[in-house]
């Protein structure tokens, strides 16, 4: 029974979970006009990536709707660079779009971090 309450309490204070690491949060968009209706959008994350088992693993793209315009993967952990800024270019962004707002997603908490809203550059 001790053990039980042991292991229930290491988990509860993060000792035996990766969640300790919290969710991914958006801190800098840049994003630039290309041809057309085309951007290059620079997004810089901050998660504390513990390696394989939680890592901020991509980031979204969304109008004001919510729709999703693009999806930048990240194919492996961060551990010893944060943040990062990673880039998506070729993005279609329709005209009548004014802002975008983009989200963080990671390995275990999903969504849920500091999101990031910028004006579209005409």
């Amino acid at each position: 029974m001790k053990y039980g309450l042991l292991l229930l309490a290491l988990l509860s204070m993060g000792g035996l979970s990766d969640a300790s690491a919290g969710e991914a949060d958006v801190q800098n968009v840049e994003i630039t006009k290309g041809v057309g209706d085309t951007y290059t959008v620079d997004v810089t994350v901050a998660h504390a990536d513990t390696g394989w088992d939680h890592y901020a693993d991509k980031w979204d793209l969304l109008d004001e709707a919510g729709n999703l315009l693009g999806t930048r993967v990240l194919y492996h952990p961060h551990v010893d660079e944060q943040p990062f800024t990673r880039r998506l270019s070729g993005v279609k962004i329709p005209a009548d779009v004014q802002t975008i707002e983009v989200r963080a997603h990671d390995s275990v908490h999903q969504y849920g971090g500091r999101t990031y809203r910028i004006a579209v550059p005409k």
